[in-house]
């Protein structure tokens, strides 16, 4: 098996210099005549990350972007440069545990598996708990993703792209982060639900442990209310490219009126331009849908009884 990390950074190289040791010492620990590779995309950081890689982990491969492209982007280009069968996304904010990959990788055996996601430790409010297990449910006609208590079952909806491994010719054949969810929010999620649709596995490995602490550059780069737009904005994009039920379309349509009163209310407005930005983005929506559903298998019915 040949294995390639791919992470995507900007501005971080303070978080690689915390967490790129225990990447390259996890990889280590598991090479056993295996080829691998790093793999930095950095995305246009202007703190120096190139030049401080270059002189401390010349092994690292670098992708650059000459302009800054965001984490789908960053993500797909390092995936194209891969030279792995397998591919292990990080955030430069994520610290593997110094075994994690010989849990993680020998999922790969059985060829029906697209993506495993690891065990994430997460600081919530002031606790380290265990998260990185997705689920989903449809609920008041938009499709809800959460984190269940039970981080032990291996069934999953989704993995998060901040720490978890996929097989490469899968994700070139689905064609990786789709930029319609642009700038952020539910790529990931969009990805694992086109592999469950085309019949492929979806596996959350609770053995691969990683310390995420979310540093993430997005709250200081959008703030609050930019978040909560981008994510109700793709929120609405995810149904409207992803299901297919006549049942969940019809409900998803039905509620429409509740969230463009009482959540915008709620929202304080947000809900009403999330949902104007994505009607922008609804042709685009609709294009990708016809691509994607041309290897689609599974009902949307069959999805949901994995949460």
């Amino acid at each position: 098996m040949k294995l390639s990390v791919v992470i995507p950074s900007y501005n971080g190289k303070l978080l690689l210099e915390k967490n790129l040791p225990a990447v390259i010492l996890a990889v280590n620990n598991w090479d056993q005549g295996h080829k691998w590779e790093v793999v930095v995309v950095d995305d246009a950081s202007t703190d120096g990350t190139i030049e401080w890689l270059a002189q401390n982990y010349p092994s690292v491969k670098v992708v650059k972007n000459k302009n800054n492209l965001r984490f789908a982007k960053s993500c797909n280009r390092g995936v194209s440069q891969a030279i792995g069968d397998v591919v292990l996304l990080l955030n430069n904010d994520v610290k593997p545990q110094k075994n994690f990959l010989s849990h993680l990788l020998t999922h790969f055996s059985d060829e029906s598996v697209f993506a495993v996601g690891c065990c994430e430790l997460n600081m919530v409010d002031g606790q380290v708990k265990e998260g990185g297990r997705g689920v989903s449910r449809f609920n008041r006609g938009l499709v809800i993703h959460w984190r269940p208590e039970d981080q032990k079952n291996q069934d999953v909806t989704w993995v998060s792209g901040g720490s978890a491994a996929f097989n490469k010719s899968i994700w070139d054949k689905l064609g990786g982060f789709d930029k319609l969810f642009r700038p952020a929010y539910e790529e990931d999620r969009d990805l694992c639900w086109q592999a469950l649709k085309s019949g492929y596995r979806i596996v959350f490995e609770p053995k691969a442990v990683v310390e995420h602490f979310h540093e993430t550059t997005n709250f200081k780069l959008f703030g609050k209310a930019k978040i909560s737009l981008y994510s109700l904005k793709n929120q609405l994009l995810f149904v409207w490219k992803n299901v297919s039920s006549p049942e969940y379309l019809f409900n998803h349509f039905l509620w429409l009126p509740y969230h463009l009163i009482l959540t915008t209310w709620r929202t304080k407005g947000i809900f009403l331009i999330a949902f104007c930005w994505a009607l922008i983005q609804l042709p685009e929506a609709l294009a990708s849908k016809r691509k994607a559903s041309k290897l689609w298998r599974v009902k949307d019915e069959e999805i949901f009884k994995l949460a």
